[in-house]
């Protein structure tokens, strides 16, 4: 057999050991060849690295790289260093002297081997060492703690020659079965890609030292009978088991590996796209093929099997080029194929418009060239994808479009394999929910979030120079936006130049700008405000309120924030961007008093100076999110899209409030977040509270609940009061903003609220008395009535609550271990009297009716009546008198009675002292006010009868 001949192993016709020789050497060949590239990438000092490396596992000296003491695992299967090792390390340790082992001696380290783009197309000055250190099964864990060690120190002294050198230990034994228990390089996931990873080994790692892959001697065809045929080659002796390290074989790949090699290229294509795209199309053809997948290093043993030993198209990188190529051409994804190019291209980063090369590197240039040639390329695509360096935003925008299709149609593809192969398990099947949410966190578009447009494209698109423009915009007539251009251009320049982005706020401008990276701490801008106020001053205020909420790079999004809604975390509110709020009000005098500086009703024009909100908010999932609010309603709007956007039970987020306009910024800012946080702190409570704040002579009202947080405008304290006065389910807290209702009785009553009591104000005013009450559901009621003197305006109130309340207590259940508290009844007195500001509320006694006083019962019983109408019964005295008897002169005929039976010739009010409404209402206990409304209802129709009488 001579060595130009494919080699044809067959067990049935026989085996010669010189065959399996010719072989070893193929592989070996192949091994040398991409050892020499290897080493032609790397400095001198690397290369010193890697050619100690077999010396420095093989003995033990305590003066060379990585000893740790005598009893250290050392010797590596059938290696002895050649002269030029011996020479180097003598000139790192005069002192060092090598002692042959003797055939006896132990050798527990099986095998030496290089992983990673050494030696491939894609070797960079950055490409990492990592090395597979093959042991013996048989090692402790005392000893394998000290091979450990012996790794760190190495990996340190390499470290200081310049090379990043990773060092995993390998039991091969334990890993033929699928067993390890670490990372098995940098670019490793974890024990998911077993398979996936031995395939990859098999075809990429560099022979350095020691025993040589078992797999190498079983023909591809034979693959499926791996093990027999193995037994065969160490039984027969065609093999001595101290040739060969067994890692195992690749005759079928568990679905699942496919899953979870692709979330992992996923996950790492999020921030470094390029490099993923090949690794990710290379998964998803080995899983379209699957369960008859036939593996690239099938195909790369086949190869050397059949002779063909042309390291250029057995490159790793150009072999999964080709197989991807293959895939794309015969579905005709045409797009998709040239995306792979510029990632094969890009990832080998060697520019071939360059006109000098690259040390050591002319073979990669050379293999480049002859691709991209191939690929029609012409000098233009070239010296664009070598400007990398240089691209800035529009580039990154343009390949990203291209880059998060692939990433989305990779995911797609990949939860449709786990359904149809049922191949996810527990694990996968959370993984890919974590990992859709960080796509969809990463690239999803939605209202007002800021994309990022440079996951891994350009390494910076900071601008020098920057021109920030408010102009109108001419496809809405009316509208104005603001645009961001590349120099620093005069006025109208900019409108004959291509804008990089444009925004209808400045403030979602200069968030893109900065979360993207367009906008740094170098960068120049120049200014052109058009009809807004904007200054330079306050454009770098507000840069500087982006960088401190957006600190970049940002930290990653622990798996624990993705496996939750996305909630905010940071959030910053600007109030007047671009406006001074004075000038808008009054150009020309305003009136400065010391009256009223509240910033929500300024000075004596009590006007608002919070006219607009940019609210920008970093979440959980790292999105940017910017929202502008302005109008009417403007702060009312931001405060409930930045408590909606809180769900209960989580954490809040940081808020800041910033102001920069040219009047009265810190103030303006200081009065916004006391709102926000006084309406923070009440929803947290978890009461419900309508929050009220005053802005100009209007209220607005923020209804406080575990649902969903509500507005309410209203015009003036008359709305108010009929805002108050409606029905409640449940007891609702009050809270007034500090300004809110500062000259109105309200202002003095809402703080004494208090839950389970009735409580009633009165306040003394010319011969009239102004009656309000706080029912228990602190829901208002109020009236005025002439007044007499204390007695008679309380005494009939007094009866009358205390009828309704023997009423909710009749019935009430007598149940000893829980009795139903009975509700307080307090009365206060608001000082001074007369119509000009309140001061004071003084609490007083409960009246007390005189021994020898009588009145007169007035009984009242509301039903429900014909065609949604309301039946009323009144008693006098007992007497009954009815709508059926009496009809529309129900109440003439009651006030007769009341006239009848009175003494005094005085005509005065009378009053209901008791009402039942179980036939309207139900049996439920329904609030007092809605006693108290029907009773003042009744109590006007009788006295309005009664002046006639």
């Amino acid at each position: 057999m001579t060595r130009t001949q494919e080699i044809q192993i067959n067990l049935n016709e026989g085996i010669d050991r010189q065959t399996l020789t010719h072989l070893r050497e193929r592989f070996l060949r192949v091994n040398q060849g991409r050892l020499l590239r290897a080493l032609e990438g790397l400095t001198p000092r690397q290369q010193t690295v890697l050619s100690l490396l077999p010396l420095f596992f093989h003995v033990n000296h305590p003066l060379l790289p990585g000893y740790v003491s005598g009893s250290t695992p050392a010797g590596v299967a059938g290696y002895e260093p050649d002269t030029l090792s011996l020479a180097e390390a003598q000139r790192l340790t005069r002192s060092f002297s090598y002692k042959a082992r003797t055939p006896t001696t132990a050798l527990p380290i099986h095998g030496l081997f290089l992983m990673g783009s050494l030696g491939t197309l894609a070797q960079t000055d950055q490409s990492d060492m990592d090395v597979w250190v093959c042991h013996g099964p048989d090692l402790g864990e005392s000893a394998l703690d000290e091979l450990r060690k012996k790794c760190q120190l190495l990996e340190a002294w390499a470290a200081g020659l310049g090379a990043d050198a990773h060092f995993f230990l390998i039991d091969g034994q334990r890993f033929a079965l699928g067993e390890r228990d670490a990372r098995l390089s940098t670019d490793d996931c974890g024990t998911t890609q077993h398979y996936l990873l031995l395939d990859e080994f098999y075809r990429t790692a560099i022979w350095l030292a020691g025993r040589t892959p078992m797999w190498w001697w079983v023909p591809a065809c034979e693959e499926s009978h791996y093990a027999q045929f193995t037994h065969t080659l160490l039984s027969k002796r065609f093999i001595r088991a101290d040739e060969a390290v067994d890692l195992g074989h690749l005759a079928r790949i568990p679905p699942g590996e496919f899953v979870g090699a692709g979330l992992w290229q996923l996950f790492k294509g999020i921030e470094s796209p390029y490099k993923s795209v090949l690794k990710l199309l290379l998964i998803e053809v080995y899983a379209s093929e699957h369960p008859k997948v036939e593996c690239l290093s099938l195909r790369f043993k086949q190869s050397v099997y059949a002779n063909q030993l042309d390291l250029d198209e057995l490159d790793p990188y150009v072999v999964v080029y080709r197989r991807i190529e293959q895939y794309l051409k015969a579905r005709g994804d045409v797009d998709r194929l040239e995306l792979v190019r510029r990632s094969l291209y890009l990832k080998v980063n060697r520019k071939l418009t360059a006109s000098i090369a690259q040390r050591g590197t002319q073979w990669q240039r050379q293999l480049l060239a002859r691709l991209t040639k191939e690929w029609g390329w012409d000098q233009r695509q070239l010296a664009w994808l070598d400007s990398r360096p240089l691209w800035k935003a529009e580039q990154a925008i343009h390949e990203r479009r291209a880059l998060v299709h692939e990433l989305n149609y990779s995911y797609r593809f990949l939860s449709q394999f786990a359904r149809d192969e049922q191949a996810a398990g527990l694990t996968n099947k959370r993984d890919l929910n974590v990992l859709g949410r960080r796509l969809y966190a990463a690239f999803e578009r939605k209202a007002g979030k800021v994309d990022h447009i440079n996951p891994g494209i350009a390494p910076n698109l900071a601008q020098d120079l920057l021109t920030l423009v408010h102009s109108p915009n001419k496809k809405e007539p009316g509208e104005h936006h603001w645009g961001v251009y590349r120099g620093n251009l005069a006025v109208h320049e900019w409108e004959h130049t291509p804008a990089i982005r444009r925004s209808p706020a400045l403030l979602e401008l200069l968030a893109w700008c900065h979360r993207n990276g367009v906008i740094d701490s170098s960068t120049r801008l120049a200014l052109n405000p058009g009809s807004t106020d904007v200054t330079e001053y306050e454009l770098f205020n507000l840069l500087g309120c982006l960088q401190q909420l957006i600190v970049l790079p940002l930290a990653a999004v622990d798996e624990t924030q993705l496996l939750r809604p996305s909630i905010p975390a940071q959030v910053l509110i600007v109030v007047n961007v671009g406006i001074d709020p004075l000038k808008h009000h009054r150009e020309m005098n305003i009136v400065m008093t010391t009256e009223r500086t509240d910033s929500l009703s300024y000075a004596g024009v009590r006007e608002n100076l919070v006219l607009t909100l940019d609210q920008v908010t970093l979440n959980s999932w790292n999105e940017v999110i910017v929202s502008r609010f302005d109008g009417e309603h403007a702060l009312f709007d931001c405060l409930s899209d930045y408590l909606n956007a809180q769900p209960h039970g989580r954490e809040t987020p940081e808020l800041r409030v910033r102001c920069v306009c040219h009047n009265r910024a810190q103030f303006i800012a200081h009065r916004v977040e006391g709102v926000f946080n006084t309406a923070q702190a009440l929803r947290l409570s978890g009461r419900a509270v309508s929050y009220v704040v005053q802005v100009e002579q209007r209220f607005h009202v923020m209804e406080l609940t575990r649902g969903e947080v509500r507005h309410v405008a209203l015009a003036d304290s008359a709305a108010l009061v009929g805002y108050l006065s409606q029905s409640v389910p449940a007891y609702r807290a009050v809270h007034l903003d500090a300004m809110a209702l500062g000259e109105h009785d309200l202002g003095l009553m809402l703080p004494k609220a208090k839950p389970g009591a009735i409580q009633v104000f009165y306040r003394l005013n010319d011969g009239r008395a102004e009656l309000t009450v706080l029912d228990e559901c602190n829901v208002v009621w109020q009236q005025t009535v002439p007044f007499h003197d204390e007695l008679s305006l309380l005494v009939p109130l007094q009866r009358f609550v205390q009828a309704l309340l023997f009423r909710r207590e009749a019935c009430q259940p007598l149940e000893e271990d829980n009795p139903t508290a009975a509700l307080e009844v307090l009365y206060y007195q608001i000082l001074p009297s007369g119509t000009g500001r309140a001061r004071s509320i003084e609490a007083r006694r409960a009246p007390v009716s005189p021994a020898n006083s009588a009145y007169y019962e007035v009984q009242a019983i509301i039903g429900k009546g014909a065609h949604g109408g309301q039946w009323v019964t009144l008693y006098c005295n007992q007497r009954e008198f009815s709508q059926m008897d009496h009809g529309d002169q129900l109440y003439g005929a009651v006030a007769r009675e009341i006239i009848g039976q009175r003494r005094e010739t005085e005509r005065y009010r009378c009053y209901i002292t008791d009402l039942d409404l179980s036939g309207l209402l139900g049996e439920s206990h329904s609030p007092s006010h809605l006693y108290l409304r029907y009773k003042a209802d009744l109590e006007q129709a009788l006295n309005e009868a009664l002046a006639q009488v």
